[in-house]
């Protein structure tokens, strides 16, 4: 039996990560392969939100083991906040031994369960060791994105490629899926704790030799976003000339 570990990283998630753990818990239902492990990594939210948060993940626990389902949900807080990267490596940490696959979701709700369901169906007998989300946007496949939002995240993916040749039309679409047995050496070696871990973990993957694919999915924008859109453009421009020196170092 597969066994996905699937990290959702949260920040003052109380409003929205309720109706996505709902959404997950319904998808799950009919889901026999992969077991799916969820893991909520909350990224030191202010009390009334991890509060909110932890009684979601609560009820949804209970849930499941009514149902008596071979999926399991475990809620992680980090206390502090250290960013979402930081969140995710601490989930992967704390992830089954056992995990065939560790991957991670964004907790507020940008994609949906029932594309999370779809993308995982592809594991048990996959050709591929990483499968990326990828906006892209095109016949059959739904983004809604603000026009600034969109050329921004242009703008950086193309920067980002001719940085690190990583051949990714979109590198920052919160879902991802990697082969255990190839993630976790690579473990150690993750050392961004913000937005930038996408990049670094693709790029760590592709110098592991893993064949990696981008799985078009559906994607709105959700409100309340936590994007500043010029000020965190320029921060992760300057974090990705430190993360292409690191690496090279």
């Amino acid at each position: 039996m597969t066994l996905l570990s699937l990290v959702i990283p949260c920040l003052n998630e109380g409003e929205r990560l309720p109706p996505l753990l709902d959404s997950l818990a319904h998808e799950l239902e009919g889901l026999r392969e992969p077991t799916v492990e969820l893991i909520v990594a909350d990224d030191g939210s202010s009390p009334s939100h991890l509060e909110r948060e932890r009684s979601a993940v609560e009820n949804l626990h209970l849930r499941l083991q009514e149902r008596q389902s071979a999926h399991r949900l475990t809620f992680r807080p980090l206390g502090t906040n250290g960013g979402k990267g930081k969140a995710i490596r601490a989930g992967w940490q704390a992830a089954h031994p056992q995990a065939d696959w560790l991957g991670f979701l964004d907790g507020d709700g940008a994609i949906a369960a029932c594309e999370l369901r779809r993308c995982a169906q592809m594991l048990p007998d996959a050709d591929f060791d990483v499968l990326a989300g990828s906006r892209i946007r095109m016949a059959g496949h739904q983004v809604l994105r603000s026009p600034v939002r969109h050329y921004q995240g242009r703008v950086f993916a193309t920067v980002a490629d001719l940085t690190l040749s990583l051949g990714f039309y979109d590198t920052q679409c919160g879902l991802k899926l990697a082969r255990s047995s190839l993630l976790r050496p690579l473990l150690p070696r993750l050392r961004e704790d913000g937005w930038l871990l996408d990049l670094e973990l693709l790029h760590l993957l592709k110098q592991a030799g893993a064949r990696m694919i981008e799985e078009p999915i559906d994607w709105h924008e959700p409100g309340g976003s936590k994007v500043r859109p010029v000020l965190d453009a320029a921060r992760m421009l300057l974090g990705l000339g430190r993360l292409r020196l690191r690496h090279r170092q």
